[in-house]
């Protein structure tokens, strides 16, 4: 399965931890997909090993960690924003786009 992850919209830190996943984590990401595409109905139970291992790959990038140290504050704000409004989780979307700006301005200090 060759997966190209590029989009001409926006989508600012989700697409960057999928070009992250892809190209340092490419044999996980597609192992995980084959395991999908293999199980339609209990690909959730029987591919749940997979996700976590790619999970793992990604969340050991430097990139991902820097984003985790740099946007804390409001990515800790989302999350209680969801918790406190479970119903309508819509009325997080400035809190999710707060998190994403910070995650964009994020650069690797070499």
């Amino acid at each position: 399965m060759r997966t190209e992850v590029r989009s001409s919209g926006g989508g600012g830190g989700m697409q960057a931890a999928l070009e992250i996943t892809a190209r340092y984590c490419r044999s996980e990401m597609e192992q995980y997909g084959r395991c999908v595409a293999a199980s339609p109905a209990s690909w959730q139970r029987d591919c749940h090993r997979l996700r976590l291992s790619m999970s793992r790959c990604a969340a050991a990038h430097p990139i991902v960690q820097q984003i985790r140290q740099d946007c804390a504050e409001p990515f800790a704000a989302f999350e209680q924003c969801l918790k406190e409004n479970q119903a309508s989780v819509t009325n997080c979307s400035d809190h999710v786009n707060a998190f994403l700006l910070c995650a964009d301005r994020v650069k690797l200090s070499t």
